[in-house]
């Protein structure tokens, strides 16, 4: 079958470079338009566009997938099939007519459990003990189409949302290519989702990662969890400085003190143990502003906290 790609990083790049190296080698690949990076803002090549290259597979960089000559430069490669991983946009049923056999789409979560922008965040935030990826019939509603195979996997208990999507990644990879064979056999079976049990969850903003002190324990640290890498879990200090929380662990209870309070007991002890809305967590690592990731008894030697240091319970950034 002639397969054209569309994807961007991270979750689309080990699915294409494992489609590079089977028998459903793309004829042509679609990825986002480059954007600036470093610190000379100038444009680059995707990590997507770059193994594409490297393959010598050509690659193209629509600004709307609805764009009429983009569509008819796709039907030129005459594809039978189109792959889809994390694109980043809705395909239109025009687009999608083009290639006779269809479009799949990977997406990292057991559907019809969180359709949508964001299944590995949503999926750590909920405490779900287990997920995976899907590989589903594309549709114009938002990942609704019938599903023909998904393959599960554990959560880890201290596993972020960057090591998980990583995983799901490599997963996506050996779904599709057992799609794939099944599309090429004519063995495939499509599956209707139970439309009782579909979740959502949505793109994440950067917002999103500030840390609500008075929620549980628990959730805090899955929250810390599910916003790493990005956005980071973002917590500010009543004296202005700001920190990314990149660990944190339960802790043991702090008695009377009010969300985001500092345990001064753990202060003399060099630990910084910070009271939630039920309970308590310990940041074992943290990042503060333009600086680099330290253990926080590191951070803490030259910190100078009071022992009545207090995190805002509603942080909020400029850069926002």
């Amino acid at each position: 079958m002639r397969v054209v790609f569309f994807g961007s990083p991270p979750f689309a790049t080990p699915i294409l470079a494992a489609l590079i190296r089977s028998s459903f080698r793309p004829v042509a690949v679609a990825t986002q338009p480059e954007r600036d990076a470093g610190r000379g803002r100038k444009p680059a090549p995707s990590a997507v566009a770059d193994r594409a290259a490297q393959a010598g597979i050509p690659v193209v960089r629509p600004t709307s997938a609805r764009d009429a000559a983009f569509k008819h430069s796709l039907a030129q490669f005459e594809p039978d099939v189109l792959v889809v991983a994390s694109y980043g946009e809705l395909l239109d049923d025009e687009l999608l007519a083009i290639a006779p056999r269809g479009a799949l789409n990977v997406h990292g979560s057991l559907l019809p459990r969180w359709r949508g922008a964001s299944p590995v965040q949503a999926a750590i935030l909920a405490g779900d003990l287990e997920t995976g990826v899907a590989v589903q019939r594309m549709v114009r509603k938002l990942d609704a189409g019938d599903v023909l195979l998904e393959r599960t996997t554990p959560i880890g208990a201290d596993e972020t949302a960057g090591e998980l999507a990583e995983r799901l990644a490599d997963l996506g990879a050996l779904a599709i290519e057992d799609a794939l064979a099944r599309v090429a056999a004519g063995t495939a079976v499509f599956t209707p989702q139970d439309e009782s049990r579909v979740t959502h969850c949505r793109k994440i903003p950067k917002a999103a990662g500030t840390i609500d002190w008075h929620v549980d324990a628990a959730s805090l640290v899955r929250h810390v969890r599910a916003y790493s890498p990005w956005p980071g879990a973002r917590a500010v200090l009543l004296d202005g400085r700001e920190l990314v929380l990149a660990e944190v662990v339960e802790a043991a209870g702090v008695g009377a003190l009010e969300p985001g309070a500092i345990d001064p007991t753990s202060l003399r002890d060099g630990r910084l143990v910070v009271a939630a809305g039920t309970g308590a967590v310990e940041v074992l690592r943290v990042q503060p502003a333009g600086k680099r990731l330290l253990p926080a008894a590191e951070w803490l030697r030259g910190a100078r906290l009071g022992e009545d240091a207090v995190f805002a319970t509603a942080p909020t950034s400029s850069k926002d």
